[in-house]
């Protein structure tokens, strides 16, 4: 393990994704260099290039400095594993991730690295904690994006600003790290759960918005982001989270059979027929549904076959459902279509679980706590 009480013998690794970011790379080393300058640690940066071909590779070597090292891929894509691959190539004691657009201060970097050195296991420049702040002219859509991300990372770890791109953590900590599987452009928050990060401390950052090049935050990367969280939901809470997503599904089943239900009996339909066609309709989307999704392990099964096992391990769920329903629109005169059949989903929804986690889409092997 490092003595990180020896500043003189600490090394840390500046890691900087990059793509088409030519123009950056001069005023963003002469940045780190000052910090380099007046601090009592050893710095080396780390470029990682996905081989942009605008002039980052002449940029690069005009500096002369053998502290900064480019690293160009030409087979792989992507911030999240730009970022391992930096990580891999140096050996530093610490780790610290910045954006080549000059959006995060380097000034900050001795304050992340001394929250390290007392004892922190991931260190965040936030944006959004007292001392913090970001341009003017952030728009009310950017704001709002960030913080609907801030609030899906909520159940992995409470801090204002986990959305960050300028973190660090030490190196020990990161070879703990589970497999790592990022998607898009959100590494931190997956360092954080794989890694097993418990104090997780922010310190106060002006966010800048970048003035030369372009963003590279697309509809597409935040997308992306809403796949990682549901994968890093999935790893972290394990068996509940099969019950979080069933629900979810369930949910939608019950909007798609109150829909048809309604259109059924709108059309002139018996309530008994209505209710049964509607329950046949959402079958077969909680079924697509919960395959996909809730049991997404399942999904290189042979999906007939998965089908014929689903319908007849939820029969006994569906003939209490379609049971309660019809006898309670049936005994209470006032008792609308859409109400007795809300009652009949509840009465199913527990059976139908079980069913399904242990007889249609039941894993050969459970990881042991």
């Amino acid at each position: 393990m490092n003595n990180f009480g020896e500043s003189m013998s600490l090394r840390v690794d500046i890691v900087v994704p990059a793509y088409q970011e030519s123009e950056n790379i001069q005023p963003l080393v002469e940045r780190i260099a000052g910090v380099r300058d007046q601090s009592d640690f050893d710095i080396n940066v780390f470029i990682v290039d996905d081989n942009s071909q605008d002039g980052t590779e002449e940029a690069v070597a005009s500096l002369g400095l053998d502290w900064v090292n480019l690293i160009v891929r030409t087979t792989d894509r992507g911030l999240s594993s730009a970022v391992l691959r930096g990580f891999e190539e140096g050996s530093g004691d610490i780790v610290l991730v910045m954006d080549a657009d000059l959006s995060h201060p380097a000034e900050a970097i001795p304050s992340m690295v001394q929250e390290l050195k007392e004892g922190a296991d991931f260190v965040v420049g936030s944006r959004y904690i007292e001392g913090g702040s970001t341009d003017d002219n952030w728009g009310f859509y950017r704001w709002l994006n960030s913080q609907i991300a801030t609030l899906l990372a909520r159940p992995f770890v409470n801090i204002k600003d986990p959305m960050s791109g300028f973190f660090a953590m030490k190196r020990e900590q990161f070879n703990q790290a589970d497999e790592l599987n990022p998607i898009g452009y959100k590494i931190g928050l997956e360092l954080i759960v794989k890694c097993h990060c418990k104090k997780v401390v922010e310190v106060p950052i002006h966010f800048t918005d970048r003035v030369r090049g372009e963003s590279k935050l697309t509809l597409t990367e935040q997308l992306k982001y809403v796949q990682h969280v549901r994968r890093l939901f999935l790893f972290k809470y394990a068996q509940s989270s099969e019950v979080v997503q069933f629900l979810a599904v369930g949910a939608s089943g019950t909007l798609v059979n109150l829909a048809v239900l309604t259109l059924l009996v709108g059309l002139g339909m018996g309530d008994r027929l209505a209710i049964a066609l509607a329950i046949m309709v959402s079958v077969c989307t909680n079924f697509l549904l919960n395959r996909r999704f809730t049991f997404s392990h399942s999904r290189e099964g042979v999906i007939l076959h998965q089908f014929v096992k689903y319908v007849l391990s939820v029969s006994l769920g569906l003939l209490v459902q379609y049971g309660v329903s019809v006898f309670l629109v049936e005994t209470y005169e006032n008792m609308h279509v859409q109400l007795a059949s809300l009652f009949g989903i509840g009465a199913a929804m527990v059976l139908n679980f079980t069913m399904m986690k242990f007889v249609v889409f039941k894993r050969k092997f459970y990881k042991s706590s």
